[in-house]
């Protein structure tokens, strides 16, 4: 029962289902997330690990990054059956159609603790 709370939880946010239909597109680090979304980094961190804590997202780390994309092998199936559903829907959603277009633009940034 808490997984489900858990799962329902997840997409009851605007954000963390924009973030997913981002991470449909492509992997992303945070500072592309940020950019697509156009949103601060504690958003961005905070939303993201709510949605791996549910199993809609997994990391990687990818040298000075840490890389997410959506996890459609190791999840149970109810969380595939809800991929699949956002996959499909919110197409022409004016808001993931200018998420989408941000993130063709985003690029990953060095990170700032890195440049001290």
């Amino acid at each position: 029962m808490l997984n489900l709370v858990k799962i329902f939880k997840a997409l009851s946010d605007e954000t963390r289902i924009r973030i997913l239909k981002v991470l449909m597109e492509r992997e992303c680090c945070v500072c592309e997330i940020i950019q697509a979304l156009d949103i601060s980094e504690t958003r961005a961190s905070r939303n993201l690990g709510i949605l791996k804590d549910a199993g809609f997202i997994k990391s990687r780390r990818d040298r000075l990054w840490v890389v997410y994309s959506t996890d459609e092998q190791n999840v149970n199936s109810n969380i595939v059956s809800l991929i699949q559903m956002i996959r499909s829907s919110l197409v022409s959603e004016n808001k993931i159609l200018q998420d989408r277009e941000r993130l063709n633009h985003a690029e990953r940034i060095i990170p700032s603790a890195v440049n001290k």
